[in-house]
């Protein structure tokens, strides 16, 4: 018999093709093959919304092939992923490989992992397409291209042009834009501590805090706020600080026990995109696409190529009795049988996560980190040792910690106070022994307690009253957001990383020390979408529509009615809003300067680069400032090159794309020229340069252009190739964002990574 399976990637159809062998052929289909037309809207909203699919420009070629393929198969198998995304990608390619009479062929099969065992499991085991699934991404599309095309036009016209909005991108703006306003609207509030340094009949001092002065809390954190602190000032800390310093310290209650700590469940996505920020630096769109090839085949030399992961866009925590058996196997060789507890952990998903998923984990016990790392790269090494880690340590016994507690009286002629000192001792590391979770927030560390006995009376070496603010919220970092995103039910785990690295992209936001910051362009465009859109942009509303499309995937909901009760309101809005008059942009903020043109007062102005000064008085005076603490624009740098055009010198200046070199008798002479690379064109000799196309992309190509055509998207630089020789390689980032530089000729086939410092997410 003569099979055809479609997958969807180049790298899972050669892993498929090495598991499934003689008789079947693999196929991929390089993603999505139809899609909603890029330049209209392609939704008819008055025939019940229907999409207007089309072959995407450029896959004609694969269809082609993929007809053709299915027709000489005696069976068909769409294997692409196990979401709703996939659904719809094998729905497509149903759609258009399918004839009038070898409809009965086609068959859906899914697989969490590719692994022999689950690929042949459902190659024995085939369905159908899941017409649910289907509708439910073709609702989402339809929302989010309803809301794209309503909104961005109407941003162009009363923002600026080239901007744009989504329906999910546009709440989590919203999130970091009132996060912000928090922190400058929060009110600091100032406490004190008072710190004894005592010690004991045994070694070693250890440090106590005032927990209670006379019968009051020094922090409460139960009372209103402005009453949380007994100690608000310097005279209060100073005087009960030397009223301490005269008392007698005595240990009255020692409270020990045993805590068990119970290690962290495997991973979903979200949690994976949250701890590969904290501990590797990762942002989630680059957490994804490494995922994304540690799942789709991984090639290990002679073995051919594996898939090393489950699948990877996941919310169950699920975990199959055979992986947990191997697990339990490792886990009593590699750490002894202490470590392995009397039955397998089971943990407990959300209520809406799909069961029919597994957490993600590594699918083959003999691959551990060690073992593969010579076929990974550093980034792919560091996140499989990171899921593999968890799995394991997920399956291990808890850690158990004596946690102690002393209570300490201070008695004085005054009255008494108590201080409280906390330590624990780890007894039994369990699953600590390898892996501990990365907190958001560093807790206080305990200290190490002296063996004491009750009743002891305690030498003070010093007491020390410390001054400490209250700290407003902390800005987003890419862990909290996506755990915010998942606890508020915004977006779904398949669109976590997209969300992100759309509104950074849009520059709605950007990264300060790791955290997002709202961009003035995104306070913008926020404040005007939720004065003119409150039910799109409230998060309450957000998490409604996503259990709506949660819905319609299980059956319970028609697409239809959903994206029709959604459109209504939203069109009634998008006309209000269009028929208003004028445009919205941030007011002018007057300042303390005056005009050394005209003398009339000078304001910050925001404008499409940002926000600069500029006289009050334009148009009539066009005198403009960068504004202090904004970047200035750079002075001209003196070059030994003569313009070509008049012989005068050169000038290296600045524009919006970079740096470039022109003439220094501008205006009269307005010849411009690209800076060269070092790099001569491997064509005709002459330089290659920096260019820009109509779209503001960068590429490089020959300055003897039209003449000669030669051009690339990668950046050249004057290095030869150690493998063939060539003149120069060029440089790229690959899928997962590592930076690679690589030979042009495609015989040579040199590449090496250029390690970076990672990025703090």
């Amino acid at each position: 018999m003569n099979s055809l399976v479609i997958v969807e990637s180049p790298a899972k159809a050669k892993t498929i093709n090495k598991i499934l062998g003689k008789g079947f052929k693999v196929k991929a289909s390089v993603g999505h093959v139809k899609d909603l037309p890029a330049k209209e809207l392609g939704v008819d909203v008055e025939n019940d919304f229907k999409p207007a699919y089309g072959i995407i420009p450029g896959k004609e070629k694969i269809i082609k092939e993929l007809k053709r393929a299915a027709k000489d198969a005696d069976r068909v198998y769409l294997a692409p992923d196990p979401d709703r995304e996939g659904e719809a990608i094998a729905y497509h390619i149903a759609t258009e490989i399918a004839g009038k009479d070898n409809g009965d062929k086609i068959f859906r099969v899914t697989f969490n992992e590719i692994t022999e065992r689950a690929v042949k499991d459902a190659i024995n085991n085939p369905g159908r397409i899941d017409m649910n699934k289907v509708d439910a991404q073709q609702a989402r599309r339809i929302l989010d291209r309803l809301v794209g095309y309503g909104l961005s036009p109407l941003l162009w016209k009363k923002v600026r042009r080239g901007l744009s909005a989504g329906r999910v991108q546009s709440v989590a703006v919203r999130l970091i834009v009132e996060r912000e306003r928090e922190i400058e609207s929060f009110k600091k509030e100032e406490y004190w501590s008072i710190t004894a340094e005592l010690e004991g009949t045994a070694p070693p001092a250890f440090k106590a805090r005032l927990y209670k002065y006379g019968d009051k809390l020094v922090i409460n954190r139960d009372a209103p706020e402005g009453q949380r602190f007994l100690i608000t000032n310097k005279e209060s800390a100073d005087r009960i600080a030397a009223e301490v310093r005269t008392g007698e310290f005595t240990l009255d209650k020692i409270d020990k026990r045993l805590r068990k700590r119970t290690p962290p469940p495997p991973f979903i996505t979200s949690t994976l995109q949250q701890e590969a920020a904290r501990k590797l630096g990762f942002t989630a769109k680059k957490t994804m696409l490494l995922a994304q090839q540690l799942y789709e085949g991984i090639e290990l030399g002679k073995e051919g190529s594996h898939g090393l992961i489950t699948y990877m866009r996941t919310d169950s925590v699920r975990v199959a009795e055979e992986a947990q058996k191997w697990a339990r196997e490792y886990i009593e060789k590699t750490f002894g049988k202490e470590f392995v507890p009397d039955k397998p952990p089971k943990y407990k998903s959300k209520s809406s996560a799909q069961e029919a998923h597994e957490a993600i984990r590594p699918t083959l016990p003999e691959k551990t980190p060690q073992e593969v790392k010579p076929f990974l790269s550093r980034d792919q090494y560091r996140l499989y040792t990171l899921i593999w880690n968890r799995f394991i340590a997920s399956q291990m016994k808890p850690a158990e910690l004596e946690q102690t507690t002393l209570e300490i009286s201070c008695r004085t002629e005054t009255g008494s106070s108590v201080f409280r000192a906390s330590g624990s001792v780890v007894k039994f590391p369990g699953f600590t022994a390898l892996y501990t979770e990365t907190l958001d927030e560093i807790a206080e560390e305990e200290g190490l307690l002296p063996p004491l006995k009750q009743g002891e009376i305690l030498k003070v070496i010093g007491i020390e009253p410390r001054q400490h603010f209250t700290q407003p919220p902390p800005r987003y970092t890419e862990a909290t957001l996506v755990k915010t995103l998942e606890e508020k039910g915004i977006g779904r785990p398949s669109t976590y990383a997209t969300i992100l690295s759309t509104i950074t992209e849009r520059k709605y936001v950007q990264k300060e020390q790791g955290r997002f910051v709202p961009t003035e362009l995104g306070i913008v465009v926020n404040d005007y979408l939720v004065e003119r859109f409150p039910e799109l942009l409230d998060v309450g509303f957000t998490a409604k529509m996503e259990d709506e499309l949660d819905r319609i995937e299980t059956g319970k909901f028609k697409w239809v009615k959903v994206v029709r009760d959604f459109y209504k309101p939203f069109s009634h809005d998008l006309s209000e809003a269009a028929q208003a008059i004028g445009k919205i942009r941030p007011k002018d903020i007057p300042t303390d300067s005056v005009c050394d043109k005209c003398g009339s007062p000078m304001v910050i102005r925001w404008g499409r680069h940002g926000r600069f000064i500029a006289c009050s008085s334009y148009p009539k005076c066009k005198n403009t400032k960068p504004l202090e603490g904004e970047k200035p624009e750079a002075k001209p740098e003196p070059t030994e090159e003569k313009c070509e055009k008049c012989g005068a010198p050169m000038l290296l200046r600045t524009g919006r794309f970079g740096k470039f070199l022109a003439c220094s008798r501008y205006p009269e002479c307005k010849n411009t020229k690209p800076i060269p690379t070092g790099v001569k064109c491997p064509e005709d000799g002459g330089d290659i340069i920096e260019r820009r196309s109509k779209k503001g992309k960068a590429f490089w190509s020959c300055s003897n252009y039209p003449d000669c055509k030669f051009a690339s998207w990668y950046r050249p630089i004057p290095e030869k190739c150690p493998n063939c020789g060539a003149d120069f390689l060029l440089i790229k980032k690959d899928r997962a964002g590592t930076l690679i530089k690589f030979c042009r000729n495609k015989e040579c086939g040199h590449k090496e990574e250029i390690i970076e410092q990672e990025e703090a997410a």
